[in-house]
């Protein structure tokens, strides 16, 4: 008691900054309260929550470690995956006191960005069971293949000073360099022309350890295949199978220099991180080269377990472990892949996927962006236009606000100024009326509709709102952040948010998660496939981020025309450096891709007429307006529902307004699904904005940040 008292004392003796530390210390507790469920105490114990020291920003276990080691003996650091927070527990309560004591508003400065640390004494520290993850079948990865000195020589072998030769079809592109030797990968078919070999063969200094490959029967023959990649730091691959009828089944892969994290992801939606250390060889044979898609998810930093001195060098491949994770930067990274040119068609276990056994080949949907030019014309055909075209269907889908965005938005103070920027149909703007609530959207139909409902919105583009700098206490964005098609026209938006904030002031960001089921639990774009359609696949029914809402039902049945189809279409996969069409209410399959929009039409389009009391020739106007934009992937973002190819120029008049036809058009959005952590991460290159919470809500992945 007399400690208790002594420390209240102390309390009324505090200086300006130290009120200010204990008021953040106390609002970060009751945080983790609110959306951890962790509970803090006020006695001294052995164990510490550490608020903003997580790997979810972007903190790595030996900066945190470091720390608090200097204030006594750390029995265990537990950092939970993905969350801005870690646990800490110390071997002597004294050492706890000394440690929220000193530590408390402290400064930790982890790369580029600084982090403020606020700690709160826990009595029990929970922590996930480990859970191991196994490789896909086939797929075999041996660490420290190829020595150093092998790895020299190696790199030394290939020559980058030129941007392009026809000798080895050196090629620049968006997401890394590219050299082939023996025959060229042509991305555009992603084939290979196997009348055409290169004039250079591989290199010679690969031959040792091609020899050695075929001793340890991890190839049964010569490659004659070699493309090399080099990823800088942030870049990647986009997700993909090599083409069956390219190459032979083994593909082997060797990393040299830096350490990367490859994913592999099965049709059902299982996903695999497999750590790639430098000078390891990944063997993939079987399903893991036939079925599994693998790809390199384009960031500075990996999630990694931590390598503890004592263990085996090889307990770093799975990093699916919840404990003694870490961040790992990344750096250069040089891959030699090996593969052998096919001659006959493939006739692998896996038809399905197999373009010799008649699985279709995509048709050509449009490239990634390779700068701020093409993002920004991508964004135009495949959002803005998209938008325009379908702004009444849409606002009539958008009518029922989310609870944990409404529990936001009333706990904000009364005269308070709101910013929902991407404000669609304005449903948000009148959910607490104690606010002064002001909207924006691209779309300048969307904003026509807030003001038919009374609603203040303007047109503007998110990456640069109008608004005067810290004039907002609050501001949202909902089902936004997704459509921008580069990580750095992501990060502009969420710097706009804090730039509009003032000092103090939150923000409450949405973006569609990558993973539709969390905690064993499906969210309801992928229940409403399993369970309200009882197993009848309806591909037109429209479902990203609010179609997916939880306390409220699609008012768009299927139509009629598409109701007999047994099951999932099968998606377009993404090729390298292009887009895939998403197949609705299944499981991602990569993180950029092109998701359907189904316009109504008919009498069924009356079922879900906008509460703004739409009348039938209103809603045919629309839908002819929308087949005007109507044409093949090439030009627009709009295909015939029905059609299983692009339609030709000649064509585009089949997409016809309803009084035409009765098949609907079909637009196509771009969409980039956040993967756990992914939206945590990004928040954390903000200045002065710090991560509040993070939490999933209904195949969303959500941020509550405070400006500084």
């Amino acid at each position: 008691m007399d400690c208790v008292v002594d420390s209240n004392v102390k309390l009324s003796r505090k200086s300006k900054d130290e009120k200010k530390v204990l008021k953040k210390q106390i609002k970060a507790s009751h945080t983790l309260l609110k959306h951890e469920g962790i509970s803090t105490t006020s006695q001294p114990t052995k164990s510490l929550v550490v608020a903003n020291g997580g790997l979810g920003n972007g903190v790595s276990r030996e900066e945190l470690s470091t720390v608090l080691k200097e204030m006594g003996d750390v029995e265990s650091l537990v950092m939970p995956p993905h969350k801005p927070y870690a646990f800490v527990t110390y071997r002597s309560e004294e050492s706890t006191r000394r440690a929220h004591t000193h530590l408390n508003g402290q400064k930790l400065q982890s790369g580029e960005n600084s982090v403020m640390l606020y700690l709160s004494y826990v009595n029990s520290v929970t922590q996930e069971e480990d859970s191991s993850v196994s490789l896909p079948g086939g797929l075999v990865l041996v660490e420290d293949f190829v020595s150093p000195e092998e790895e020299s020589l190696l790199l030394a072998a290939i020559d980058w000073s030129s941007t392009y030769d026809d000798v080895t079809a050196q090629k620049a592109l968006k997401h890394r360099r590219v050299k082939h030797f023996g025959f060229e990968f042509r991305y555009d078919n992603n084939n290979v022309d196997k009348d055409k070999p290169l004039p250079a063969g591989l290199p010679e200094e690969c031959l040792p350890l091609l020899q050695r490959c075929l001793s340890e029967r991890h190839i049964d023959a010569m490659p004659d295949q070699l493309t090399v990649n080099q990823y800088e730091s942030g870049q990647g691959i986009p997700p993909h199978v090599d083409t069956h009828s390219a190459f032979e089944d083994t593909i082997m892969s060797l990393s040299l220099e830096a350490q990367t994290v490859m994913d592999f992801r099965h049709p059902d939606g299982r996903a695999v991180p497999v750590v790639l250390p430098g000078r390891s060889l990944l063997v993939m044979k079987g399903e893991s080269r036939y079925l599994w898609t693998h790809g390199i998810t384009p960031r500075k930093f990996d999630m990694v377990p931590a390598r503890d001195p004592q263990s085996p060098s090889h307990t770093t491949s799975d990093p699916g472990t919840q404990s003694h994770l870490t961040l790992s930067k990344r750096g250069t990274r040089t891959s030699f892949t090996f593969r052998k040119i096919r001659h006959e068609p493939c006739r692998c276990a896996f038809p399905s996927a197999c373009d010799s056994q008649g699985a279709p080949l995509p048709p050509s949907p449009p490239a990634l962006p390779s700068c701020h030019s093409d993002a920004a014309r991508l964004e135009e055909e495949y959002v803005h236009r998209v938008y325009e075209a379908i702004a009444s269907h849409f606002s009539s889908t958008r009518h029922s606000p989310w609870p944990r965005v409404c529990h936001f938005l009333s706990s904000l103070a009364p005269g308070g100024v709101l910013a929902d920027v991407g404000c669609g149909n304005g449903k948000y703007l009148g959910v607490n009326p104690e606010v002064t609530a002001v909207g924006c959207d691209r779309s300048s139909a969307l904003v026509q509709i807030c003001a038919e409902r009374g609603f203040r919105a303007f047109v503007s583009d998110a990456l640069s709102v109008p608004l005067r700098t810290a004039s907002c206490d609050a501001c949202i964005s909902i089902a936004v952040i997704h459509h921008f098609s580069t990580e750095e026209r992501r990060l502009q938006a969420v710097k706009e948010l804090v730039r509009l904030l003032k000092p103090g002031g939150r923000a409450l960001i949405y973006v569609w998660a990558f993973e539709q089921e969390h905690n064993k639990q499906k969210s309801k774009y992928l229940k409403d496939y399993n369970e309200e359609d009882h197993g009848k696949f309806s591909p037109t029914r429209n479902t990203p981020e609010e179609s997916q809402e939880p306390h409220g039902k699609s008012t768009h049945p299927a139509s009629t025309h598409l109701e007999e189809s047994s099951g999932p279409t099968h998606s377009v996969q993404a090729v390298a450096g292009r887009l895939g069409v998403h197949t609705n209410r299944t499981a991602f399959n990569t993180q950029d891709l092109l998701v359907p929009w189904h316009l109504k039409g008919g009498k069924k389009a009356g079922e879900g007429e906008s509460r703004h009391g739409e009348k039938k020739d209103e809603r045919r106007e629309t839908s002819k307006k929308a087949s005007d934009h109507a044409c093949s992937f090439s030009n627009d973002a709009t295909l015939r529902s029905d059609s299983k190819a692009s339609p030709s120029p000649s064509s585009s008049s089949a997409l016809k307004s309803e009084s035409e036809s009765s098949t609907p058009p079909v637009f196509h959005r771009f969409y980039h699904v956040f993967q756990q952590g992914e939206l945590e991460q990004l928040c954390g290159l903000v200045a002065g904005a710090n991560v509040q919470s993070s939490y999933h809500d209904q195949g969303n992945w959500c941020v509550e940040l405070e400006k500084d």
